[in-house]
């Protein structure tokens, strides 16, 4: 089960960082002392690997240093739901994991494998956190899921100096980016770089564009499969899409290009030695693949603009995140709870946003914790669309639609990409895709 934070955790963070890869062996960390967990352990279970996982690291050393508890965390790898699953049918749950999806965090809870949060921790998030947080932690009622580290995933990573020939500044909404977008063209680059061998970034895409257009009420809809993929809202943002899709000149190397093209390679042909484009959308870990990767100063020859407002919508903001959950098969259910708790407090988030890497939907984290302006921007723009924010649709959706190579959603919109000439048939081919999926 693949998602946008995992992948970059498993592939573009190890690639740049030279990372160990996922499913590496499990960390321990030391507590004691007279501590109200000396002498316990905690075991936790997550996706991230590679710097991301160094990161979390420092996060667990602080909670031993406060608790005295010691730290076990093991790298699941790409599919969270098995490795837990698999765990807990052997008799050896973790007492925390760390869930990357909505779906996922609700097919545990429906499984019955995990403890609902302590009054402490919804006592956290009521006042620490946008009620759209907990919304997309709970399930029938009752908070499941703390979201510790989130991802903005409505921003277009652009080169200034792409711009800056072409005569153009970041657009104020989504007819003046196409006409930037031309403006770029015909200065001799692509427009866009489009990571269309990855249909994970097709998704965000159309979600950036259907939450704007369709507005808050009806994503809601749609993510929850309570109106049919065929509506014309979904229509009408698939023809959106799909103009900048076949216009001549704005994906660098075409549609079939385009096709050829996986999510570090997009980040490549904007901010790599050989520029072929001048701007990339996709979410604020761009950041971190034009720093490591290609040397580029974020917020000097690396910015970003939010995805802007399409029609007479409002800028959307999209997001993902990971989710601390407490699994009842763990064998430590007091430091569990324990670990969950400190994950919702400030101190916790800045720990990880001094090291970099790193966003919080934690209200009552102070942005200077933030090493640089520009990921301070989109903490800040993240925190200020308070509910407005929206999880991943996809990441909502049952994972054989929503999250699955090669089948779904993905390979749909790649489809689209390939040939967007007709609109309402790609929205008949997801409809029956999500009919099948959502019924099994």
């Amino acid at each position: 089960m693949r998602r946008r934070t995992m992948l970059l955790s498993c592939t573009t963070v190890a690639l740049a960082l030279g990372a160990t890869a996922c499913g590496g062996a499990p960390v321990t960390t030391a507590g004691g002392g007279d501590k109200p967990l000396s002498g316990q352990t905690v075991s936790v279970a997550g996706a991230w690997s590679g710097a991301e996982q160094k990161n979390f690291q420092k996060v667990l050393d602080a909670f031993s240093a406060k608790t005295g508890a010691k730290t076990l965390f093991t790298s699941t790898g790409d599919n969270v739901s098995t490795v837990v699953g698999s765990k807990i049918e052997g008799g050896n749950a973790p007492d925390v994991a760390l869930v990357p999806q909505v779906g996922v965090l609700q097919q545990f809870a429906k499984k019955g494998w995990l403890k609902p949060l302590s009054a402490s921790a919804n006592q956290a998030v009521d006042t620490n956190y946008a009620d759209v947080w907990k919304t997309y932690g709970s399930v029938d009622g009752s908070l499941y899921g703390l979201y510790f580290k989130a991802a903005h995933k409505s921003t277009v990573w652009y080169s200034p100096a792409a711009l800056t020939q072409a005569g153009v500044k970041p657009p104020k909404n989504y007819k003046e980016m196409l006409a930037s977008a031309r403006t770029v063209s015909d200065s001799g680059l692509s427009a866009f770089a489009v990571a269309g061998e990855d249909g994970w970034t097709l998704t965000d895409w159309f979600e950036n564009i259907y939450l704007s257009q369709a507005g808050p009420e009806k994503y809601d809809q749609l993510a929850a499969y309570e109106i049919k993929w065929t509506d014309p809202s979904v229509v009408e943002a698939l023809t959106t899409l799909g103009a900048l899709f076949s216009e001549k000149g704005l994906i660098a190397g075409g549609q079939k290009g385009a096709l050829g093209t996986d999510f570090p390679g997009s980040v490549e042909q904007v901010f790599g030695p050989d520029p072929e484009a001048g701007m990339v959308y996709e979410g604020d870990f761009v950041a971190g693949v034009a720093k490591d990767q290609f040397g580029r100063t974020i917020g000097e020859d690396a910015d970003f603009f939010p995805f802007p407002a399409v029609d007479s919508g409002e800028a959307p903001v999209v997001s993902g995140g990971d989710a601390a959950v407490v699994l009842k098969e763990g064998g430590n259910q007091k430091g569990a709870m324990a670990l969950v708790e400190y994950l919702a407090t400030p101190e916790a988030a800045g720990v990880w946003a001094e090291a970099g890497g790193f966003i919080s939907p934690n209200t009552k984290l102070d942005l200077a914790k933030y090493g640089d302006d520009t990921t301070r921007r989109i903490a800040q723009s993240l925190i200020d669309a308070g509910d407005s924010a929206r999880f991943d649709m996809s990441d909502q959706a049952p994972a054989a639609f929503g999250g699955t190579k090669g089948t779904g959603e993905w390979k749909l919109l790649q489809d689209f990409l390939r040939d967007p000439s007709d609109p309402e048939a790609t929205a008949r081919r997801l409809e029956a895709a999500a009919a099948k999926a959502y019924r099994g």
